[in-house]
């Protein structure tokens, strides 16, 4: 039964204090009838005894405390799910906005869902191809894996998570991949971009899109990335289908947190961040995986804006404790007209080993992965000596990897926005680059490996 109180007491930012209130459960949701009639939805954040403390989804502003009812719904905030959400658009609460019809849902689940049973979760170990070749090449995104992509202000992140969205594909015949896109305090040009991207590609066919605009209630923020999580659920667990997420961006997501934190007068942590952000971000980033016995899987790819590039923020630093490895965006590699600047030497995919090799990608990927970061890694050097000594006082082999390094980054790293490179033609590209060095300076890879592939032109 439905439970409606006049006993509004104090406003504050988005949070509404409700008083002599019985039987109110934190996370349940209301609804808010206004003097003039209009209804505004909001959740409980806080209970203690009779007085409640509601966070209102549309904001505060115009509410007056006196003749304002609140009508509790005894359930916490659900989803309408089924197959129909993919090639949908919706609010970030889940509404659609695509002009589409209402979604005829299968099943309602719970946004906050239900952590993975340690016990019950699978390993991941098999490759996810996403056409990028710093990603498939040197750091493999593996299926059920957490892989993020730590940008910063003004770096190519969006084009970027846009193309893993087209391109990313499972290997195999009969496998069944969707995309859920969850956007989290972007422009309205940034959302447009993303709608108009996957609707001329036809890749929103097997996407569905969560979209929270920077002009929507901070408070909506916090429950977009939960709502996309459930539709992901669903279809990798209900669905047998394997779901790449992409929540776009976190940095606005803790925003949020700490704008509300702030309201609720709670005592700060680092940098004014609440003191559970650890604990709220692992809520979201643990619920991708995979399950035993069940045929679907959740891949996760938050990225991060790192404020003035620091990775020490609380953010980047927070997410790289929960998740497996990072991919990070370089701002000299934009500044030279590299897409994707991808910096390969400090990224790394904590879990490479697990999706590549014989029958997965090719038997010869570890070592070359292996070889080519260390490649890269001396021609770097060889570039920070030519800066300080000159380049004349480099040896012949030190002038072949700064050699190296720029055609890694030219032709390596660099790639189209809309090329989608195989692992195959990742792979040959990269034995390409190896072999305008000498065969006896790639320690490692091993002897069968370099009989077959280094003098083999394809």
């Amino acid at each position: 039964m439905l439970k409606e109180y006049k006993t509004v007491s104090e406003i504050s930012g988005p949070l509404m204090l409700v008083e002599g209130v019985d039987g109110a459960k934190y996370g349940h949701i209301v609804d808010i009838e206004l003097g003039d009639g209009s209804i505004r939805h909001g959740q409980i954040l806080q209970v203690e005894k009779d007085k409640v403390l509601v966070q209102v989804f549309e904001g505060t502003e115009s509410i007056s405390v006196s003749d304002t009812t609140v009508r509790f719904l005894g359930k916490p905030m659900e989803l309408s799910v089924s197959r129909d959400i993919l090639g949908r658009v919706f609010s970030g609460t889940g509404v659609p906005k695509d002009n589409g019809p209402k979604i005829i849902p299968t099943k309602k689940l719970n946004i906050n869902g239900n952590p993975i049973n340690p016990f019950a979760r699978d390993y991941p170990n098999e490759f996810i191809q996403t056409g990028i070749s710093t990603i498939d090449g040197l750091n493999p995104l593996v299926r059920g894996q957490k892989l993020p992509i730590f940008s910063g202000a003004g770096l190519p992140h969006d084009e970027i998570t846009a193309q893993l969205a087209r391109q990313a594909a499972v290997r195999g015949k009969g496998e069944s991949f969707a995309v859920v896109f969850a956007a989290m305090g972007i422009t309205f040009e940034a959302a447009q971009f993303f709608i108009n991207d996957l609707t001329q590609t036809g890749a929103i066919e097997r996407a569905a899109l969560f979209i929270n605009l920077a002009n929507d209630p901070a408070i909506e923020r916090i429950a977009t990335p939960r709502v996309a999580l459930t539709a992901a659920e669903y279809l990798a667990f209900e669905e047998d289908m394997h779901v790449l997420v992409i929540l776009n961006d976190m940095t606005n997501y803790c925003e949020a947190l700490r704008e509300i934190s702030a309201a609720r007068k709670e005592v700060p942590g680092r940098r004014g961040y609440p003191g559970y952000l650890y604990t709220d971000l692992a809520t979201i980033y643990e619920r991708a995986g995979r399950v035993k016995g069940k045929k679907g899987s959740i891949t996760m790819v938050p990225v991060l804006t790192m404020p003035e590039d620091d990775k020490t923020h609380p953010v980047p630093d927070l997410t790289g404790y929960i998740t497996e490895g990072q991919i990070i965006l370089a701002r000299d590699l934009h500044r030279k007209g590299i897409y994707p600047p991808v910096d390969v030497l400090p990224s790394l995919s904590r879990l490479k080993d697990k999706g590549i090799g014989r029958g997965k990608t090719r038997e010869d990927h570890s070592d070359v992965l292996n070889q080519l970061f260390a490649c890269y890694a001396k021609g770097k050097e060889a570039r920070e000596l030519a800066v300080i000594l000159g380049e004349a006082a480099l040896s012949e082999t030190d002038k072949l990897y700064l050699q190296f390094a720029a055609s890694f980054e030219d032709n390596f790293v660099r790639q189209g926005e809309n090329e989608d490179r195989g692992i195959e033609a990742t792979l040959d590209l990269g034995w390409e680059l190896l072999r305008k060095l000498p065969r006896q300076e790639l320690k490692r890879i091993r002897q069968e490996y370099l009989d077959k592939y280094y003098g083999v032109k394809r």
